[in-house]
Protein backbone atom coordinates (compact mmCIF):
# COMPACT_ATOMS: atom_id res chain seq x y z
CA UNK A 1 0.00 0.00 0.00
CA UNK A 2 2.70 2.38 0.89
CA UNK A 3 4.56 1.82 -2.70
CA UNK A 4 1.15 2.39 -4.55
CA UNK A 5 1.22 5.56 -2.90
CA UNK A 6 4.50 6.44 -3.18
CA UNK A 7 4.67 5.71 -6.95
CA UNK A 8 1.23 7.85 -6.98
CA UNK A 9 3.02 10.80 -5.54
CA UNK A 10 5.74 10.33 -8.03
CA UNK A 11 3.62 10.49 -11.01
CA UNK A 12 1.48 13.04 -9.59
CA UNK A 13 4.84 15.48 -9.17
CA UNK A 14 5.85 14.56 -12.96
CA UNK A 15 2.13 15.67 -14.19
CA UNK A 16 1.65 18.64 -11.62
CA UNK A 17 4.50 20.99 -12.42
CA UNK A 18 4.79 21.03 -16.56
CA UNK A 19 0.95 20.16 -16.87
CA UNK A 20 -1.77 20.69 -14.14
CA UNK A 21 -0.04 24.02 -12.98
CA UNK A 22 0.08 25.89 -16.24
CA UNK A 23 -3.43 25.10 -16.98
CA UNK A 24 -4.62 25.48 -13.64
CA UNK A 25 -2.98 29.17 -13.59
CA UNK A 26 -4.50 30.17 -16.85
CA UNK A 27 -7.95 28.81 -15.13
CA UNK A 28 -7.29 31.08 -12.75
CA UNK A 29 -6.39 34.39 -14.71
CA UNK A 30 -9.89 33.17 -16.85
CA UNK A 31 -12.13 33.39 -13.70
CA UNK A 32 -10.48 36.47 -12.04
CA UNK A 33 -11.07 38.24 -15.58
CA UNK A 34 -14.65 37.07 -15.48
CA UNK A 35 -15.11 37.90 -11.84
CA UNK A 36 -13.92 41.49 -12.84
CA UNK A 37 -16.05 41.98 -15.38
CA UNK A 38 -19.17 41.04 -13.30
CA UNK A 39 -18.04 43.30 -10.50
CA UNK A 40 -17.49 46.39 -13.09
CA UNK A 41 -21.53 45.94 -14.38
CA UNK A 42 -22.84 45.67 -10.75
CA UNK A 43 -20.81 48.46 -9.67
CA UNK A 44 -22.00 50.04 -12.62
CA UNK A 45 -25.88 49.07 -12.33
CA UNK A 46 -25.26 49.89 -8.76
CA UNK A 47 -24.08 53.24 -8.97
CA UNK A 48 -26.38 54.40 -12.00
CA UNK A 49 -29.78 53.32 -9.78
CA UNK A 50 -28.53 55.17 -7.18
CA UNK A 51 -27.94 58.53 -9.16
CA UNK A 52 -31.68 57.20 -10.77
CA UNK A 53 -33.39 56.90 -7.16
CA UNK A 54 -31.70 60.60 -5.96
CA UNK A 55 -32.02 62.50 -9.40
CA UNK A 56 -34.50 60.59 -11.89
CA UNK A 57 -37.70 61.99 -12.62
CA UNK A 58 -40.39 59.72 -12.34
CA UNK A 59 -41.78 57.70 -15.44
CA UNK A 60 -44.69 60.42 -15.43
CA UNK A 61 -42.76 62.89 -15.98
CA UNK A 62 -39.89 61.79 -18.33
CA UNK A 63 -42.98 60.95 -20.73
CA UNK A 64 -46.19 61.84 -21.61
CA UNK A 65 -48.98 60.88 -19.17
CA UNK A 66 -52.49 61.67 -18.39
CA UNK A 67 -55.27 59.38 -17.30
CA UNK A 68 -57.77 58.60 -20.43
CA UNK A 69 -61.60 59.49 -19.30
CA UNK A 70 -65.06 58.42 -20.81
CA UNK A 71 -65.82 61.50 -23.29
CA UNK A 72 -69.68 63.10 -22.89
CA UNK A 73 -69.84 63.47 -26.57
CA UNK A 74 -68.13 59.99 -28.29
CA UNK A 75 -68.58 57.81 -25.03
CA UNK A 76 -66.02 55.22 -24.84
CA UNK A 77 -64.45 55.47 -27.77
CA UNK A 78 -61.39 57.72 -26.21
CA UNK A 79 -60.49 54.57 -24.78
CA UNK A 80 -58.16 52.73 -27.46
CA UNK A 81 -59.01 48.35 -27.74
CA UNK A 82 -57.09 46.15 -25.69
CA UNK A 83 -56.42 42.46 -25.89
CA UNK A 84 -55.63 40.87 -22.81
CA UNK A 85 -53.84 37.20 -23.83
CA UNK A 86 -53.51 34.45 -21.43
CA UNK A 87 -51.62 31.74 -22.52
CA UNK A 88 -52.79 27.90 -20.77
CA UNK A 89 -51.00 24.89 -20.44
CA UNK A 90 -53.13 22.24 -18.20
CA UNK A 91 -53.36 25.06 -15.35
CA UNK A 92 -55.52 23.39 -13.34
CA UNK A 93 -55.10 25.24 -10.36
CA UNK A 94 -54.72 29.05 -11.29
CA UNK A 95 -57.21 28.93 -14.43
CA UNK A 96 -59.94 30.71 -12.62
CA UNK A 97 -57.84 33.23 -10.66
CA UNK A 98 -56.18 34.71 -13.98
CA UNK A 99 -59.36 34.85 -16.19
CA UNK A 100 -61.44 36.45 -12.94
CA UNK A 101 -58.21 38.71 -12.65
CA UNK A 102 -58.39 39.79 -16.22
CA UNK A 103 -62.42 40.15 -16.82
CA UNK A 104 -62.25 42.17 -13.36
CA UNK A 105 -59.62 44.95 -15.27
CA UNK A 106 -61.66 48.43 -14.99
CA UNK A 107 -61.74 49.25 -18.40
CA UNK A 108 -64.62 49.41 -21.07
CA UNK A 109 -66.14 46.25 -21.55
CA UNK A 110 -66.94 47.36 -25.18
CA UNK A 111 -63.36 48.44 -25.79
CA UNK A 112 -61.48 44.85 -24.02
CA UNK A 113 -60.99 41.84 -25.79
CA UNK A 114 -59.80 38.51 -23.54
CA UNK A 115 -58.40 35.68 -25.25
CA UNK A 116 -57.62 32.71 -23.21
CA UNK A 117 -55.37 30.67 -25.68
CA UNK A 118 -55.28 27.36 -24.34
CA UNK A 119 -52.92 24.39 -25.56
CA UNK A 120 -53.93 21.78 -22.84
CA UNK A 121 -53.67 18.59 -23.30
CA UNK A 122 -55.79 17.31 -20.58
CA UNK A 123 -59.66 17.26 -21.77
CA UNK A 124 -60.88 17.84 -18.29
CA UNK A 125 -58.85 20.76 -17.55
CA UNK A 126 -60.00 22.22 -21.31
CA UNK A 127 -63.84 21.71 -20.48
CA UNK A 128 -63.50 23.27 -17.22
CA UNK A 129 -60.83 26.37 -18.66
CA UNK A 130 -63.76 26.32 -21.36
CA UNK A 131 -66.76 26.76 -18.51
CA UNK A 132 -64.77 29.46 -17.15
CA UNK A 133 -64.77 31.78 -20.02
CA UNK A 134 -68.56 30.66 -21.22
CA UNK A 135 -69.36 31.86 -17.80
CA UNK A 136 -67.79 35.19 -17.80
CA UNK A 137 -69.01 35.90 -21.48
CA UNK A 138 -72.90 35.00 -19.69
CA UNK A 139 -71.88 38.19 -18.17
CA UNK A 140 -71.52 40.23 -20.73
CA UNK A 141 -67.67 40.18 -21.05
CA UNK A 142 -65.94 39.58 -24.65
CA UNK A 143 -63.73 36.73 -23.66
CA UNK A 144 -63.14 34.08 -26.95
CA UNK A 145 -61.60 30.76 -25.86
CA UNK A 146 -59.32 29.37 -28.62
CA UNK A 147 -57.49 26.01 -28.75
CA UNK A 148 -54.66 24.71 -31.78
CA UNK A 149 -54.59 21.30 -33.19
CA UNK A 150 -51.10 21.39 -32.25
CA UNK A 151 -48.94 23.07 -29.52
CA UNK A 152 -46.19 23.83 -32.60
CA UNK A 153 -44.10 27.09 -31.14
CA UNK A 154 -45.13 26.56 -27.92
CA UNK A 155 -46.06 29.96 -25.92
CA UNK A 156 -45.18 31.82 -29.26
CA UNK A 157 -47.44 29.69 -31.43
CA UNK A 158 -49.96 30.47 -29.03
CA UNK A 159 -49.76 34.17 -29.34
CA UNK A 160 -48.71 34.27 -32.89
CA UNK A 161 -51.94 32.81 -33.78
CA UNK A 162 -54.09 34.56 -31.24
CA UNK A 163 -53.30 38.01 -33.56
CA UNK A 164 -54.34 36.27 -36.72
CA UNK A 165 -58.16 36.48 -35.70
CA UNK A 166 -60.44 39.03 -37.16
CA UNK A 167 -62.04 40.11 -34.04
CA UNK A 168 -58.42 41.27 -32.99
CA UNK A 169 -58.17 43.40 -36.04
CA UNK A 170 -59.28 46.36 -34.47
CA UNK A 171 -56.73 46.01 -31.46
CA UNK A 172 -54.22 48.42 -30.61
CA UNK A 173 -52.14 47.22 -27.66
CA UNK A 174 -51.66 43.89 -26.47
CA UNK A 175 -51.36 42.86 -22.47
CA UNK A 176 -49.93 39.23 -21.71
CA UNK A 177 -50.65 37.73 -18.91
CA UNK A 178 -49.67 33.58 -17.42
CA UNK A 179 -51.92 31.52 -16.00
CA UNK A 180 -50.57 32.39 -12.21
CA UNK A 181 -50.80 36.36 -13.01
CA UNK A 182 -53.44 38.69 -11.11
CA UNK A 183 -53.35 41.76 -12.10
CA UNK A 184 -55.19 44.45 -10.12
CA UNK A 185 -57.70 46.15 -11.56
CA UNK A 186 -56.26 49.77 -12.26
CA UNK A 187 -53.38 48.02 -14.18
CA UNK A 188 -54.63 48.67 -17.44
CA UNK A 189 -55.47 52.42 -16.58
CA UNK A 190 -51.86 52.50 -15.22
CA UNK A 191 -50.10 51.07 -18.12
CA UNK A 192 -51.91 52.42 -21.74
CA UNK A 193 -51.63 56.43 -21.22
CA UNK A 194 -47.69 56.28 -21.70
CA UNK A 195 -48.55 53.75 -25.10
CA UNK A 196 -51.13 56.39 -25.80
CA UNK A 197 -49.80 59.71 -25.70
CA UNK A 198 -45.82 58.23 -26.32
CA UNK A 199 -46.19 56.86 -29.75
CA UNK A 200 -42.29 55.92 -29.57
CA UNK A 201 -42.60 53.34 -26.76
CA UNK A 202 -43.36 49.95 -27.33
CA UNK A 203 -43.59 48.36 -24.17
CA UNK A 204 -44.90 48.94 -20.47
CA UNK A 205 -43.58 46.16 -18.54
CA UNK A 206 -44.71 45.81 -14.64
CA UNK A 207 -42.77 44.58 -11.75
CA UNK A 208 -43.56 41.03 -10.68
CA UNK A 209 -44.58 40.77 -7.15
CA UNK A 210 -44.78 36.77 -5.66
CA UNK A 211 -47.68 35.59 -3.48
CA UNK A 212 -45.87 32.90 -2.50
CA UNK A 213 -42.61 34.14 -1.40
CA UNK A 214 -43.12 32.99 2.06
CA UNK A 215 -44.21 28.90 0.95
CA UNK A 216 -40.72 27.11 1.37
CA UNK A 217 -36.70 28.61 1.33
CA UNK A 218 -36.77 27.82 -2.04
CA UNK A 219 -39.24 30.40 -2.95
CA UNK A 220 -37.82 32.62 -0.95
CA UNK A 221 -34.29 32.09 -2.40
CA UNK A 222 -35.96 32.77 -6.12
CA UNK A 223 -37.32 36.04 -4.46
CA UNK A 224 -33.77 37.68 -3.67
CA UNK A 225 -32.58 36.69 -7.15
CA UNK A 226 -35.80 37.95 -9.37
CA UNK A 227 -35.84 40.92 -6.82
CA UNK A 228 -32.73 42.35 -7.67
CA UNK A 229 -33.42 41.89 -11.28
CA UNK A 230 -36.48 44.08 -11.38
CA UNK A 231 -35.14 46.45 -8.83
CA UNK A 232 -31.94 47.20 -10.73
CA UNK A 233 -31.45 45.10 -13.99
CA UNK A 234 -34.92 46.29 -15.67
CA UNK A 235 -34.91 49.72 -14.10
CA UNK A 236 -31.21 50.74 -15.06
CA UNK A 237 -32.04 49.07 -18.55
CA UNK A 238 -35.36 51.37 -19.11
CA UNK A 239 -33.74 54.69 -17.75
CA UNK A 240 -30.19 54.30 -19.14
CA UNK A 241 -31.02 52.90 -23.07
CA UNK A 242 -34.94 52.44 -22.75
CA UNK A 243 -34.43 48.94 -23.78
CA UNK A 244 -34.65 45.76 -20.92
CA UNK A 245 -35.53 42.05 -22.02
CA UNK A 246 -39.68 41.46 -22.08
CA UNK A 247 -40.55 39.30 -18.77
CA UNK A 248 -42.85 37.51 -21.29
CA UNK A 249 -46.07 38.56 -19.07
CA UNK A 250 -46.83 41.68 -16.73
CA UNK A 251 -46.47 43.72 -20.15
CA UNK A 252 -48.38 45.42 -22.47
CA UNK A 253 -47.15 45.85 -25.83
CA UNK A 254 -48.04 48.30 -29.06
CA UNK A 255 -49.25 45.81 -31.62
CA UNK A 256 -47.59 47.93 -34.62
CA UNK A 257 -44.02 46.82 -32.80
CA UNK A 258 -44.87 43.61 -33.00
CA UNK A 259 -45.54 43.48 -36.27
CA UNK A 260 -42.86 45.38 -36.95
CA UNK A 261 -40.39 43.50 -35.49
CA UNK A 262 -41.65 40.22 -37.42
CA UNK A 263 -43.80 39.38 -34.57
CA UNK A 264 -43.62 36.18 -32.40
CA UNK A 265 -40.68 33.54 -33.39
CA UNK A 266 -40.48 30.29 -31.65
CA UNK A 267 -36.44 29.37 -32.81
CA UNK A 268 -35.66 29.80 -28.83
CA UNK A 269 -37.14 29.02 -25.73
CA UNK A 270 -37.28 32.74 -24.71
CA UNK A 271 -39.13 33.96 -27.25
CA UNK A 272 -40.44 36.97 -24.99
CA UNK A 273 -36.43 38.36 -25.37
CA UNK A 274 -36.35 37.15 -28.57
CA UNK A 275 -39.30 40.01 -29.60
CA UNK A 276 -37.93 42.39 -27.43
CA UNK A 277 -34.03 42.46 -28.57
CA UNK A 278 -35.79 43.07 -32.44
CA UNK A 279 -38.07 45.89 -31.36
CA UNK A 280 -35.34 47.22 -29.93
CA UNK A 281 -33.06 47.17 -32.57
CA UNK A 282 -35.89 49.15 -34.48
CA UNK A 283 -35.70 52.21 -32.83
CA UNK A 284 -38.89 51.05 -30.38
CA UNK A 285 -38.77 51.73 -26.68
CA UNK A 286 -39.52 50.23 -23.75
CA UNK A 287 -40.54 51.56 -20.29
CA UNK A 288 -40.24 49.53 -16.94
CA UNK A 289 -42.87 50.57 -14.23
CA UNK A 290 -41.25 49.68 -11.01
CA UNK A 291 -44.44 50.57 -9.05
CA UNK A 292 -47.23 49.08 -11.36
CA UNK A 293 -46.94 45.20 -9.63
CA UNK A 294 -48.88 42.09 -10.84
CA UNK A 295 -49.03 39.12 -8.41
CA UNK A 296 -47.97 35.80 -9.78
CA UNK A 297 -46.08 32.68 -8.26
CA UNK A 298 -43.23 31.24 -7.94
CA UNK A 299 -42.02 27.58 -8.78
CA UNK A 300 -42.21 26.26 -4.90
CA UNK A 301 -41.09 22.13 -6.41
CA UNK A 302 -37.44 22.08 -7.16
CA UNK A 303 -38.22 19.68 -10.44
CA UNK A 304 -40.36 23.15 -11.80
CA UNK A 305 -38.03 25.14 -10.83
CA UNK A 306 -34.89 23.48 -12.62
CA UNK A 307 -36.82 23.33 -15.79
CA UNK A 308 -37.46 26.80 -15.62
CA UNK A 309 -33.92 27.75 -15.01
CA UNK A 310 -32.99 25.66 -18.10
CA UNK A 311 -35.15 27.49 -20.36
CA UNK A 312 -33.70 30.48 -18.85
CA UNK A 313 -30.08 29.82 -18.40
CA UNK A 314 -30.44 28.17 -22.67
CA UNK A 315 -32.64 30.58 -24.20
CA UNK A 316 -30.73 33.73 -23.99
CA UNK A 317 -27.61 32.04 -24.86
CA UNK A 318 -28.75 30.64 -28.01
CA UNK A 319 -30.65 33.64 -29.07
CA UNK A 320 -27.15 35.76 -28.56
CA UNK A 321 -25.72 32.83 -30.95
CA UNK A 322 -28.27 33.68 -33.30
CA UNK A 323 -28.67 37.15 -32.85
CA UNK A 324 -25.11 38.65 -32.20
CA UNK A 325 -24.33 39.71 -35.75
CA UNK A 326 -27.74 41.27 -36.66
CA UNK A 327 -26.84 43.20 -33.29
CA UNK A 328 -23.65 43.80 -35.08
CA UNK A 329 -24.62 44.88 -38.92
CA UNK A 330 -28.14 47.11 -37.30
CA UNK A 331 -27.85 50.49 -38.65
CA UNK A 332 -31.13 52.19 -36.98
CA UNK A 333 -29.67 52.31 -32.80
CA UNK A 334 -26.04 53.62 -31.65
CA UNK A 335 -22.76 52.16 -31.24
CA UNK A 336 -23.19 52.41 -27.65
CA UNK A 337 -26.74 51.12 -27.59
CA UNK A 338 -25.15 47.95 -29.09
CA UNK A 339 -22.18 47.86 -27.04
CA UNK A 340 -24.85 47.72 -23.85
CA UNK A 341 -26.84 44.52 -25.38
CA UNK A 342 -24.03 42.71 -26.40
CA UNK A 343 -21.58 43.10 -23.81
CA UNK A 344 -23.77 43.93 -21.09
CA UNK A 345 -27.16 42.71 -21.24
CA UNK A 346 -26.34 39.16 -23.16
CA UNK A 347 -22.21 38.40 -22.51
CA UNK A 348 -21.91 39.46 -18.63
CA UNK A 349 -25.51 39.11 -17.63
CA UNK A 350 -26.44 35.81 -19.08
CA UNK A 351 -23.52 34.01 -20.09
CA UNK A 352 -20.55 34.96 -17.58
CA UNK A 353 -22.34 35.25 -14.57
CA UNK A 354 -23.47 31.33 -14.56
CA UNK A 355 -20.14 30.25 -15.53
CA UNK A 356 -17.97 32.19 -13.48
CA UNK A 357 -19.95 31.26 -10.06
CA UNK A 358 -19.82 27.20 -11.19
CA UNK A 359 -16.04 26.98 -12.65
CA UNK A 360 -14.23 29.42 -10.07
CA UNK A 361 -16.34 28.61 -6.61
CA UNK A 362 -16.93 24.85 -7.46
CA UNK A 363 -14.14 23.68 -9.56
CA UNK A 364 -11.05 26.27 -10.24
CA UNK A 365 -10.59 27.47 -6.19
CA UNK A 366 -11.32 23.86 -4.80
CA UNK A 367 -8.64 22.31 -6.98
CA UNK A 368 -6.15 25.15 -6.15
CA UNK A 369 -5.97 23.57 -2.44
CA UNK A 370 -4.51 20.68 -3.98
CA UNK A 371 -1.95 22.45 -6.24
CA UNK A 372 -0.40 25.04 -3.68
CA UNK A 373 1.44 26.75 -6.29
CA UNK A 374 -0.86 28.78 -7.73
CA UNK A 375 -2.16 30.93 -6.09
CA UNK A 376 -5.47 33.58 -5.90
CA UNK A 377 -5.26 36.22 -4.41
CA UNK A 378 -7.45 37.42 -1.73
CA UNK A 379 -9.16 40.12 -3.69
CA UNK A 380 -10.64 37.84 -6.56
CA UNK A 381 -11.67 34.77 -4.12
CA UNK A 382 -13.10 36.82 -1.25
CA UNK A 383 -13.04 40.40 -1.68
CA UNK A 384 -14.95 41.01 -4.63
CA UNK A 385 -17.38 38.05 -4.70
CA UNK A 386 -18.25 39.56 -0.93
CA UNK A 387 -19.04 42.91 -3.08
CA UNK A 388 -20.75 41.24 -5.71
CA UNK A 389 -23.40 39.76 -3.09
CA UNK A 390 -23.49 42.57 -1.13
CA UNK A 391 -25.17 44.72 -4.03
CA UNK A 392 -27.29 41.25 -5.10
CA UNK A 393 -29.07 41.64 -1.98
CA UNK A 394 -30.11 45.14 -2.26
CA UNK A 395 -33.74 43.82 -4.23
CA UNK A 396 -34.60 42.56 -1.02
CA UNK A 397 -33.72 43.47 2.23
CA UNK A 398 -36.06 41.89 4.28
CA UNK A 399 -34.06 38.68 3.30
CA UNK A 400 -30.44 39.68 4.18
CA UNK A 401 -30.42 37.29 6.97
CA UNK A 402 -30.27 34.64 4.56
CA UNK A 403 -27.61 36.06 2.24
CA UNK A 404 -25.16 33.72 3.08
CA UNK A 405 -27.40 30.35 2.03
CA UNK A 406 -28.57 32.06 -0.88
CA UNK A 407 -24.71 32.20 -2.13
CA UNK A 408 -24.11 28.55 -1.46
CA UNK A 409 -27.71 27.56 -3.01
CA UNK A 410 -26.83 29.98 -6.38
CA UNK A 411 -23.80 27.88 -6.69
CA UNK A 412 -25.65 24.60 -7.12
CA UNK A 413 -28.15 26.20 -9.36
CA UNK A 414 -25.11 27.81 -11.59
CA UNK A 415 -23.75 24.21 -12.34
CA UNK A 416 -27.40 23.73 -14.19
CA UNK A 417 -27.26 27.39 -15.25
CA UNK A 418 -23.63 26.58 -16.98
CA UNK A 419 -24.27 23.54 -18.79
CA UNK A 420 -27.85 24.59 -19.87
CA UNK A 421 -25.65 27.97 -21.03
CA UNK A 422 -23.63 25.66 -22.85
CA UNK A 423 -26.23 23.76 -24.99
CA UNK A 424 -27.45 27.42 -25.81
CA UNK A 425 -24.47 28.53 -27.11
CA UNK A 426 -23.68 25.03 -28.72
CA UNK A 427 -27.30 24.87 -30.37
CA UNK A 428 -27.57 21.40 -28.59
CA UNK A 429 -30.17 19.00 -28.62
CA UNK A 430 -32.27 20.18 -25.59
CA UNK A 431 -31.57 23.81 -26.69
CA UNK A 432 -35.27 24.34 -27.43
CA UNK A 433 -37.03 22.01 -24.55
CA UNK A 434 -39.90 23.63 -23.68
CA UNK A 435 -41.59 22.40 -20.00
CA UNK A 436 -44.11 24.78 -18.52
CA UNK A 437 -43.56 25.91 -15.57
CA UNK A 438 -45.55 23.92 -12.76
CA UNK A 439 -48.24 26.46 -10.97
CA UNK A 440 -50.00 25.09 -7.62
CA UNK A 441 -51.86 27.94 -6.78
CA UNK A 442 -53.50 26.71 -3.42
CA UNK A 443 -53.44 23.09 -3.91
CA UNK A 444 -50.71 21.93 -1.56
CA UNK A 445 -52.53 23.86 1.15
CA UNK A 446 -55.88 22.11 0.42
CA UNK A 447 -54.14 18.55 -0.11
CA UNK A 448 -52.42 19.34 3.53
CA UNK A 449 -55.80 20.06 4.95
CA UNK A 450 -57.59 17.10 3.10
CA UNK A 451 -54.82 14.64 4.51
CA UNK A 452 -54.98 15.79 7.94
CA UNK A 453 -58.88 15.15 7.77
CA UNK A 454 -58.74 12.09 6.04
CA UNK A 455 -57.98 9.19 8.08
CA UNK A 456 -55.31 6.27 7.73
CA UNK A 457 -56.38 3.22 6.03
CA UNK A 458 -54.61 0.25 8.08
CA UNK A 459 -54.88 -1.58 4.52
CA UNK A 460 -53.54 0.46 2.65
CA UNK A 461 -50.32 0.85 0.78
CA UNK A 462 -47.16 1.73 2.32
CA UNK A 463 -45.47 5.39 0.87
CA UNK A 464 -43.06 4.39 -2.20
CA UNK A 465 -40.19 6.80 -2.03
CA UNK A 466 -39.54 7.55 -5.89
CA UNK A 467 -35.87 7.60 -6.48
CA UNK A 468 -35.60 9.42 -9.43
CA UNK A 469 -37.39 12.26 -7.94
CA UNK A 470 -36.24 13.03 -4.94
CA UNK A 471 -32.68 11.85 -5.59
CA UNK A 472 -30.13 14.16 -7.73
CA UNK A 473 -26.88 12.13 -8.67
CA UNK A 474 -24.76 15.27 -10.24
CA UNK A 475 -25.35 16.99 -7.02
CA UNK A 476 -24.55 14.36 -4.66
CA UNK A 477 -21.10 13.38 -7.17
CA UNK A 478 -19.92 17.45 -6.45
CA UNK A 479 -21.04 16.94 -3.05
CA UNK A 480 -18.41 14.03 -2.32
CA UNK A 481 -15.89 16.08 -4.82
CA UNK A 482 -16.19 19.21 -2.76
CA UNK A 483 -15.57 17.11 0.73
CA UNK A 484 -13.05 15.46 -0.09
CA UNK A 485 -11.41 18.59 -0.97
CA UNK A 486 -12.31 20.20 2.26
CA UNK A 487 -10.87 17.32 4.48
CA UNK A 488 -7.37 17.81 2.19
CA UNK A 489 -7.65 21.50 3.17
CA UNK A 490 -8.58 20.82 6.77
CA UNK A 491 -5.65 18.39 7.24
CA UNK A 492 -2.73 19.81 5.23
CA UNK A 493 -3.78 23.01 3.24
CA UNK A 494 -3.09 26.63 4.65
CA UNK A 495 -5.91 28.39 3.14
CA UNK A 496 -9.02 27.63 5.72
CA UNK A 497 -11.46 27.62 2.45
CA UNK A 498 -12.55 23.99 4.37
CA UNK A 499 -15.30 26.21 6.36
CA UNK A 500 -16.84 26.87 3.36
CA UNK A 501 -16.27 24.00 1.47
CA UNK A 502 -18.11 22.16 3.96
CA UNK A 503 -20.99 24.41 4.00
CA UNK A 504 -21.48 24.21 0.14
CA UNK A 505 -21.04 20.52 0.74
CA UNK A 506 -23.81 20.25 2.93
CA UNK A 507 -25.89 22.28 0.48
CA UNK A 508 -24.79 20.34 -2.68
CA UNK A 509 -26.41 17.28 -0.28
CA UNK A 510 -29.63 19.13 0.61
CA UNK A 511 -30.55 19.62 -3.20
CA UNK A 512 -28.76 16.19 -4.22
CA UNK A 513 -31.19 13.94 -1.52
CA UNK A 514 -34.20 16.28 -2.57
CA UNK A 515 -34.56 18.19 0.67
CA UNK A 516 -35.66 21.98 -1.08
CA UNK A 517 -38.56 23.23 -2.44
CA UNK A 518 -42.29 22.26 -1.57
CA UNK A 519 -43.06 17.89 -1.69
CA UNK A 520 -46.88 18.00 -3.19
CA UNK A 521 -48.59 15.11 -1.35
CA UNK A 522 -50.02 12.49 -3.36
Amino acid sequence: MADLRMQFGIQWDLIKTPLIVPLLQLAVYICLAMTLMLFIERLYMGVVIILIKLFWKKPEQRYKWQPIDEDTESGNSSFPMVLIQIPMFNEKEVYKISIGAACNLSWPADRLVIQVLDDSTDVNIKDLIEKECRRWANKGVKIWYQIRESRGGYKAGALKEGLTHDYVKNCKYVTIFDADFRPEPDFLRRAIPFLEFNPKIALVQARWRFVNSDECLLTRMQEMSLDYHFTVEQEVGSATHAFFGFNGTGGVWRIAAINEAGGWKDRTTVEDMDLAVRAGLKGWKFLYLGDLQVNSELPSTFKAFRFQQHRWSCGPANLFRKMVLEIIRNKKVTFWKKVYVIYSFFFVRKIIAHMVTFFFFCIVLPVTILVPEVKVPTWGAIYIPCIITTLNSVGTPRSIHLLFYWILFENVMSLHRTKATFIGLLDAKRSNEWVVTEKLGDSVKNKKSNLKQIKPDPISKPFKFNLSNRIHLTELGFAVFLFFIGCYDFMYGNHRYFVYIFLQVVTFLIVGFGYVGTVVPS
